[in-house]
């Protein structure tokens, strides 16, 4: 008999922005359907109607077309909404106590605790004998098995073991009678055909409850593999609460999402060999979850940056035009919409290239090509005019007036002019770059003066004189 198609599923709550953490396990699912010939099924698990919005679904389908998941392929099914299944969740739950595999409960947490003496949570038991009916206010508990253990066979952590007298009696129904969550959630998974589960580790320690779940509704429970938490650079949890999470918020800071998808396919997993850079349709084909490192993933903002360079790099001239367009235009860019250049952009466009990690740094390469005045950094201001520098500004403005207006000349001007004042080139540089550009670092001086103008050039020159002056 042939094993069954492998059907794979990612089902976030609608409760918020798109954590990086989900994003990573919605790839590796993604990965694990595409190399099989699976399928990977969406389902929206938006029963806490108190919290779930409309827009955070949207948000949901959106972020993963971002990164390559997208309902057009024929590898995904859905998505589905968990609020839909109600019916059959109830019936679920009706199907255990029928079956004598789970009963009503009317005891309070204080009732629980004055029997046992205990204040740590943990149910006693005490109603699985006395054969109550449903009232409003009773929940339902599934019966645990007293004795034996429940194993759960893990692709990422082998086979932990958990006693099942350390797993209480745990509630499947509420008292006004609509399913909780873990059963919701098996009952889900079984009904979509579910092989594999593939999540995050947090979910560990509900396993043993869903696999007994899984059995007592005669079915057989899916391949389990509980991927490693990402931690911050203090081994912190990532927490929306301090740190950047949203894959959003990355995407929107002019992260590609090609290279988000590279370095998430990474966090705990490594395709075997030294390479790193590489496509996810090659990932997709090396990945292996059973392979996936159990130690906790940590990430690395300056990795996922480096990446980014080496992503933008890669990028043909017109696809970079392309991606910095969002960041060139209102209401990224800091200079007025008709005060653009595209003519100007495409010539600089393979000097800024080489010098930017994230898109939102376009802006800051380029910008004084585009405003009447540089934006003055004034640290850079503070290390560049040093003494001796209103000469040297003067000085290379006379000779500007009438010289040849090519990157070369420029360059040979101040080298000339730099050496009347014992300067070296770079030396020498430093003032004028600041008053032409506003800032000590950037894209090549002399490129950037030809490309400004030689009134622009001489204005700024002249801006900066007087300032030193006052």
């Amino acid at each position: 008999m042939s094993a069954p198609a492998v059907r794979v599923r990612f089902a976030p709550s609608p409760t918020g922005m798109f954590h990086v953490g989900g994003a990573r396990s919605a790839l590796y699912n993604w990965a694990v359907a595409r190399q099989s010939g699976g399928t990977f099924v969406l389902r929206i698990e938006d029963t806490d109607a108190a919290r779930n919005k409309p827009e955070w679904i949207d948000g949901i389908v959106n972020a993963l077309s971002a990164i390559g998941i997208n309902e057009s392929d024929p590898a995904f099914e859905g998505p589905y909404f968990q609020s839909h299944n109600a019916d059959r969740h109830r019936e679920a739950a009706g199907q255990l106590r029928a079956a004598g595999k789970a009963y009503f409960c009317d005891c309070t947490r204080e009732q629980v605790q004055e029997r046992t003496g205990s204040q740590q949570l943990g149910y006693d038991g005490f109603c699985r004998e006395r054969g109550l009916d449903w009232e409003a206010g009773r929940a339902m508990r599934f019966r645990t098995p007293d004795e034996g253990e429940t194993v759960v066979v893990d692709l990422i952590r082998g086979e932990p073991a958990f006693p099942n007298s350390a797993i209480e009696d745990f509630v499947i129904a509420r008292g006004d009678g609509t399913p909780v969550f873990l059963l919701a959630n098996v009952v889900d998974d079984l009904d979509e055909g579910v092989t594999q589960v593939i999540r995050g580790e947090e979910h560990l320690s509900n396993t043993p409850k869903q696999q007994l779940l899984w059995e007592a509704l005669g079915a057989q429970p899916p391949v389990w593999a509980h991927l490693p938490v990402i931690v911050n650079e203090k081994r912190q949890k990532l927490s929306k609460r301090r740190d950047k999470v949203a894959l959003e918020d990355y995407l929107a800071e002019g992260f590609l999402p090609e290279a988000m998808v590279n370095y998430l396919m990474l966090l705990g997993w490594a395709p075997g060999d030294d390479r790193e850079i590489l496509p996810f349709e090659e990932l997709q084909q090396l990945f292996r979850v059973e392979n996936v490192n159990s130690s906790s993933a940590f990430f690395d903002i300056k990795k996922l940056t480096a990446f980014n360079g080496d992503y933008i790099r890669a990028l043909g001239a017109e696809q970079f035009a392309a991606a910095c367009a969002p960041w060139l235009a209102a209401p990224h860019a800091p200079w007025q919409p008709e005060a653009f250049d595209a003519a100007v952009f495409e010539k600089v466009a393979p000097l800024a290239q080489t010098r930017i990690a994230v898109l939102s740094e376009i802006t800051a390469q380029v910008d004084f090509l585009f405003l009447d005045e540089p934006v003055a950094d004034e640290a850079s201001w503070a290390k560049a005019m040093k003494a001796g520098a209103a000469e040297l500004l003067r000085d290379v403005r006379a000779v500007l007036a009438t010289a040849a207006w090519t990157a070369e000349d420029l360059k040979t001007v101040l080298e000339k002019v730099g050496a009347e004042h014992g300067l070296k080139l770079g030396k020498a540089q430093a003032p004028i770059r600041v008053a032409v550009t506003g800032r000590t670092v950037g894209l090549p001086l002399f490129e950037s003066m030809e490309l400004l103008g030689r009134d622009r050039v001489l204005a700024r020159l002249d801006a900066a004189a007087e300032r030193l002056a006052a």
